[in-house]
């Protein structure tokens, strides 16, 4: 690998301004200073940036417990992004793995491996999702046995063409549910208990496929995943 594009993918730096470390004898390959960006260097070599060793590292995977307030998009906006909210190198190569709106809390999955998204988010894969939604009017009795029914079957949604995938939809109290739904249409859970003419106040994930948000996990905190839940996709 050429030394400028080593120092790109192990420090924050453009591959121009890497150059410019590299004029500026900022760097050292095994203990000698160079300065010419297409030395050749590999996993056995010693490459120093102003005497901190380098390494080159992995794929990284992470979940997020997502605050609200918190966008999950890869370009800064009206909100703060979720990328903001870890403190690691080359943060702005990890994206969202699907995404939670601004006013949705819960697990969200980053990372830097494309073919790993692909794998959760493609919709052939029908990977599930679970939500618990807090409700602004009371979901019970014959009304309930309705939406569950109604969910089960798939909802006509505002705007589509055609109706939902099969949905679970568990009523926890009155007002609280727990939703589990294999899409990711624009606001889909919201949408659909808007279908059914209630109003979702409150929304959490709980769950991509096999993952379960870590209960240890504050708002706003992330870990790396476990190679287990790495390969649960």
């Amino acid at each position: 690998m050429r030394l400028d594009k080593f120092l790109s993918e192990t420090t924050d730096l453009s591959r121009s301004l890497a150059k410019k470390a590299l004029h500026r004898e900022e760097v050292s390959v095994d203990g000698q200073i160079t300065k010419n960006p297409a030395t050749q260097v590999d996993d056995s070599s010693d490459v120093r940036w102003q005497g901190e060793s380098l390494e080159l590292t992995g794929p990284r995977y992470l979940m997020m417990h997502k605050p609200l307030g918190i966008e999950c998009t890869t370009r800064p906006g009206r909100y703060p992004i979720v990328q903001e909210l870890i403190d690691l190198p080359n943060v702005d190569r990890l994206h969202p793995v699907g995404r939670l709106d601004v006013d949705t809390t819960g697990l969200v999955l980053l990372t830097d491996d494309g073919q790993w998204s692909h794998r959760v988010t493609s919709p052939k894969k029908r990977c599930a999702k679970v939500y618990l939604a807090t409700l602004a009017e009371p979901l019970e009795g014959e009304a309930g046995d309705r939406a569950i029914k109604a969910f089960a079957k798939g909802v006509q949604l505002d705007g589509e063409d055609k109706p939902t995938q099969p949905a679970e939809l568990e009523l926890l109290s009155p007002q609280q549910a727990r939703l589990t739904i294999t899409e990711g249409k624009y606001h889909q859970v919201r949408r659909m208990f808007a279908a059914i003419g209630n109003h979702v106040e409150a929304l959490h994930r709980e769950s991509i496929g096999p993952l379960q948000l870590d209960p240890d996990l504050e708002p706003g905190e992330c870990r790396f995943l476990r190679p287990n839940e790495i390969a649960a996709f």
